[in-house]
């Protein structure tokens, strides 16, 4: 369960901006609830195709520029070293065609996720030494490696450091180091990925008569894929890398990229940001998290159309091979839950586990906290040493949570919603009760949210409307897809389709009809019913079919419409906090501890049901609102724990059933309501 927050929206701002642009009133309201508000900052965001800052205002970029420009006028080794995720390859494939493309001596080196990590190491530099490397150009990395650098630089082996990640203290010893996050830098735009700091450095290869149309026309394929890949704001210069590489992916010479997109069954649909993020972008990914990154690099540079349809298809059988690794991962997972529910009161979500794939953990960690609500760290244990990926919720800075435990970690690092670490096993169990005790200390912790733009009333949708919202793509990061908040729907239809897979929702408010699709639920998943009144937070998009075009609704997100979520996440707070005996405020207590008349109205239902298979928090809204969640909560694990139902909460689902007993049970004897009658004492 999400909290959902509306924008605020000042509709006579709104009205200026549609008045004195000319723009239609959906967007004109969008912008001025994203912010977007000067003549400068509107003609950017609409308008921009290629204006680009000069490279030169990033720190060290005439240097960096000097030295490879050296290296390519002597004839000496240039090794562009990557990464192994979609930002890496591309920035290592942008960097490497526009070297071999002047005539430079170049290799690239990609390390292996599994088995040498992230950035340079050591061992690498020797291989280079050994393939006579004069000069190490890093992309997507370097910036927090001076041991390396310093290493390579006893060889003879001098770097560049071009990156995007924020430094630490102390800067490496490089010939330049290029990083728009050092605190001298003077860059005005501070967003880019690694693939554009790298275009950067071209442009500045390029000298005084750089042409960026050309280069744009050249390499934007390359790089809107690495910019949609790293998940950075689509704003200033990112918005124009993504809005020109989708028209060049579109018609892409590269037979690696057209190879990709014919397996990834993209061939005949518009290609959007959305579609490049989660069908292409997986499968470069793919391919790094199973260690092979080697082949995402190839497929980008080769010339050759059956090897790029021979590796295309080996990426598409690598992604369904990490799917299938990570279902898994979240089978386990779920068993664990369902075994061990106490993982889930913690503030911290922490889940170990042996030998679970360290490249698919992070995206099991964002699966685990999109059902669950909090801030998840999923470890995968050897036995001896652990590696762990975190994901977290707005408002909870993940990477000072872990920071908290750095006596305890090997190596961390990462941002407020995410982070990684390594640590010895033996301190798995006390990593999570000290990040735990963090979270008690940080304050409220924020509840997960559903960010919606504006409410919106169904009989205002038309398919011009619609067609009006493209002028806000590409959407991503920083721009996000549109949810519209649409309350007070009557549900008139729930029709499964694809054999129960998917529901088409008809739904009505005054004389207003609306068919909404919600993807992968099934009706039994499904927690309302026909006649309930619910609101929906849904996306729009055209549909079109036969030659007709229709408004299509997304739906993301129901609740009903008479729930108060915020009331309902907090009452199970305070349970969960009991649970955790961390509750000492006795009035908050009281507001989860059951009448007898509350146990019998549960136990009824549940007999009447025989078994019940939503989440708990549904149950607010079967009884009305009149029994809090939190006193839900305790009913459920008393009647638990005298023998009276089986409960068990997984990933997706619950199951509650109501168990055959005789005799009488006398309620006070559960050990939750002993507990809680001796925490008011």
């Amino acid at each position: 369960m999400k909290l959902w927050t509306v924008a605020p929206l000042d509709k006579a701002e709104a009205n200026e901006i549609q008045t004195e642009y000319g723009l239609p009133p959906i967007i004109a309201m969008l912008l001025q609830i994203r912010n977007i508000r000067t003549r400068e900052e509107i003609e950017d965001f609409l308008f921009n195709e290629s204006q680009i800052a000069s490279p030169f205002e990033i720190k060290d970029m005439d240097k960096a520029a000097r030295r490879v420009t050296q290296a390519i006028d002597s004839g000496e080794l240039i090794c562009v070293y990557g990464d192994y995720d979609a930002d890496g390859v591309t920035s290592t494939a942008l960097l490497y065609s526009y070297l071999a493309a002047v005539g430079a001596n170049v290799i690239y080196y990609i390390p292996s996720r599994e088995t040498e990590g992230y950035g340079m190491n050591k061992n690498a530099v020797d291989i280079l030494n050994g393939k006579g490397v004069n000069l190490i150009v890093t992309v997507d990395n370097g910036i927090a490696a001076n041991e390396e650098i310093a290493y390579a630089k006893t060889l003879g082996i001098e770097t560049v450091v071009t990156d995007h990640h924020t430094p630490l203290k102390t800067i490496p010893d490089a010939v330049a180091v290029v990083d728009l996050h050092q605190k001298d830098c003077k860059s005005k735009f501070k967003q880019l990925s690694g693939v554009g700091v790298a275009f950067k450095l071209i442009m500045a290869l390029e000298g005084e008569y750089c042409s960026v149309d050309a280069l744009l026309d050249n390499y934007a394929d390359l790089l809107s894929l690495g910019t949609i890949g790293d998940i950075v704001d689509l704003r200033g210069e990112n918005r124009v890398f993504v809005k020109r590489g989708l028209e060049s992916l579109k018609n892409t010479d590269r037979p690696g990229i057209s190879a990709l997109i014919s397996a990834s069954g993209l061939e005949d649909k518009p290609l959007t940001a959305g579609r490049v993020s989660f069908t292409l972008v997986p499968r470069i990914n793919a391919v790094g998290r199973l260690g092979q990154s080697g082949k995402s690099v190839r497929l980008l540079l080769t010339e050759d159309e059956q090897e790029a349809a021979e590796i295309a298809g080996a990426m598409d059988t690598d992604n369904a091979e990490r799917r299938q690794i990570e279902s898994n991962i979240l089978d386990q997972i779920d068993e664990k839950i369902r075994n061990n529910p106490s993982l889930l009161f913690d503030k911290v979500i922490v889940i170990d586990g042996r030998d679970w794939h360290q490249g698919v953990i992070g995206i099991v960690a964002s699966r685990i906290k999109d059902a669950f609500g909090k801030p998840t760290i999923i470890i995968s244990d050897d036995g001896q040493k652990a590696k762990a990926s975190g994901r977290s919720v707005e408002g909870f800075p993940l990477c000072d949570a872990v920071a908290y435990c750095a006596d305890l970690l090997n190596h961390y690092g990462g941002h407020p919603m995410a982070a990684g670490l390594s640590l010895e096993s033996k301190n798995i169990e006390l990593f999570r009760k000290r990040i735990n005790k963090f979270a008690d200390s940080f304050g409220k912790m924020p509840f997960d949210r559903l960010n919606i733009e504006c409410k919106l009333n169904p009989a205002y949708i038309s398919v011009d409307m619609v067609d009006d919202l493209s002028h806000l793509q590409p959407y991503g990061a920083g721009n996000p897809t549109p949810v519209f908040g649409f309350y007070n729907m009557k549900i008139q239809d729930i029709i499964p389709l694809s054999n129960n897979k998917h529901l088409r929702l008809s739904l009505v408010r005054g004389n207003t009809r609306l068919t909404a699709m919600m993807f992968f639920t099934s009706s039994q998943e499904f927690p309302f019913q026909k006649g309930e009144t619910v609101d929906i937070a849904a996306t729009l998009d055209i549909s079109e079919y036969g030659g007709n075009r229709s408004v299509s609704v997304i739906v993301k997100d129901v609740k009903a419409s008479a729930d108060d979520t915020e009331a309902i996440l907090e009452s199970g707070r305070i349970f969960e906090d009991f649970c955790r005996t961390a509750v000492k405020n006795k009035n908050e207590l009281r507001t989860i501890l059951p009448e007898r008349a509350d146990f019998a109205e549960v136990y009824r239902y549940l007999r009447s049901q025989g078994e019940f298979h939503h989440k708990p928090e549904h149950m607010v809204h079967v009884f009305g609102n009149r029994i809090s969640y939190g006193k839900i909560r305790v009913i459920l694990e008393a009647m638990k724990q005298l023998g009276l139902i089986e409960f068990a909460e997984g990933i997706k689902s619950s199951r509650i059933s109501l168990l055959s007993v005789s005799g009488r049970v006398d309620l006070e004897t559960a050990d939750i309501i002993r507990k809680i009658r001796e925490a008011l004492q």
